[in-house]
């Protein structure tokens, strides 16, 4: 049997036009009232008839979501958060793979853009023309990517690098390689921005940089002979999977993870526990990397540009572990970004801002000056911390004009003894 509007609004206590405007513009509705009418649809198990809903609001009921490789774990991690979210906000999601191709990725958007409300691009490769031009006919929100005055939801980069440059400094490495990412990967630019900045206060550190790589195992194998070649004890790698293909290659090759090089992976994909040795890398909340995509998404009326000049803060709970850490990811007495306790002549790592001048290190301020606390991961366990999510709408009065809403989500480094040790050589007195 199927259920109509008129049964919602019967079973409910209510019009029919009630129903309709609780389900289709919830706000025009009372509070307790649109909950009752909603609960009874659900409980009814209530479709509404989505061509009649587009005539009367516009609407599709529809979201899509482009990605560069629904094979990549961090790609289809974000997924399930799109997805997720989406449907309890009623949503349907098309997800699409771009095979890594900005072209193709252009195509995608145009071909959907009339049968959806808004897209997400996660990691897009096209370029900022292509962006601003597709923005003009299909509402965007970025992931992984900021753009002109177009929302996104990054994570903080300089401030994983931080930790994982901090964790091999305190084993004793001093010559770190980094095998980036792709070319026009704007998290890569961020990170390299992140190691090579004058200030990070870590004496004695040289970041050997080997190029870029494709974000693939392959990419990884590629890579790890130039690792080996270059005389770096410990290597940084763009993603867990790069991280994973030179682990593989090195041990091919005969060199010992950790005891002769260390490997340290980003994103902790699941993969990153079940290979032998375990990876040491900088966990991402995936998941929820979608799930504020989508919430941004539909709060800004789904996507486009701001204009509102409010700026709001929300707290969020990111939890890092450290599963059988050698060491952790500070030493006692060290001085953390945040200005925490540290080791003499440590300096703290820069803060990276946004465009809306919000500081993002170990703490994010708000606008309200709220600063939040910081966390960290030892070798005896691991912490569960709260920071801020700086969501800034737009510029203030008299700034020059609107800036994009921006949701940073906060990194931990995880620590895993595995790939991760001293290095085989001693450091001497006068490189600390």
């Amino acid at each position: 049997m199927v259920v109509t509007l008129r049964d919602v609004a019967r079973a409910a206590g209510v019009s029919p036009a009630t129903a309709s405007r609780a389900l289709s513009a919830p706000d025009l509705v009372a509070p307790l009232r649109r909950e009752q009418v909603q609960r009874v649809a659900r409980e009814l198990g209530y479709r509404p008839n989505r061509a009649a809903r587009e005539l009367i609001t516009g609407r599709t009921g529809n979201l899509c979501l482009v990605v560069p490789d629904l094979e990549n774990p961090f790609f289809a991690a974000v997924a399930k958060g799109v997805q997720a979210r989406a449907r309890t906000l009623g949503y349907a999601v098309f997800v699409a793979d771009a095979e890594e191709d900005p072209r193709m990725e252009s195509e995608l958007v145009a071909h959907l853009g009339s049968q959806v409300d808004g897209a997400v691009l996660c990691s897009p490769r096209m370029s900022d023309e292509d962006l601003d031009h597709l923005s003009e006919e299909v509402p965007l929100v970025l992931v992984n990517r900021q753009h002109g005055t177009l929302p996104s939801v990054v994570i903080d980069n300089a401030d994983g690098v931080r930790q994982a440059v901090t964790h091999l400094h305190a084993l004793g490495h001093r010559r770190i390689a980094y095998a980036g990412g792709p070319a026009d990967s704007w998290s890569d630019g961020r990170r390299r921005i992140g190691l090579q900045h004058p200030s990070h206060g870590l004496r004695q550190v040289e970041v050997v940089d080997l190029g870029h790589f494709a974000p693939v195992f392959a990419g990884g194998v590629a890579a790890a002979d130039l690792v080996a070649a270059s005389g770096a004890t410990a290597v940084l790698a763009h993603n867990d999977l790069v991280a994973l293909g030179i682990l593989s290659r090195l041990q091919a090759r005969g060199i010992r993870v950790p005891d002769d090089v260390s490997v340290v992976g980003y994103d902790d994909i699941p993969a990153a526990t079940l290979v032998s040795p375990s990876l040491t890398t900088v966990t991402v909340p995936l998941a929820r990397l979608g799930r504020e995509a989508v919430d941004l998404l539909v709060s800004s009326g789904l996507g486009g540009r701001r204009d509102s000049a409010a700026e709001r803060a929300i707290a969020a709970a990111v939890t890092g572990r450290a599963e059988g850490a050698s060491g952790g990811m500070r030493e006692a007495g060290e001085t953390s970004a945040s200005g925490e306790t540290g080791a003499p002549g440590e300096a703290s790592w820069p803060a990276e801002t946004t465009a809306t001048g919000v500081a993002t290190s170990s703490g994010a301020a708000s606008s309200s000056g709220e600063t939040s606390s910081s966390g960290v991961a030892t070798s005896s366990g691991a912490t569960s911390t709260h920071h801020e999510l700086a969501v800034a709408p737009a510029a203030a009065a008299g700034s020059g004009g609107p800036t994009p809403a921006a949701v940073r989500l906060r990194v931990e480094l995880v620590v895993r003894a595995s790939t991760t040790t001293a290095p085989a050589r001693p450091t001497s007195e006068s490189d600390r």
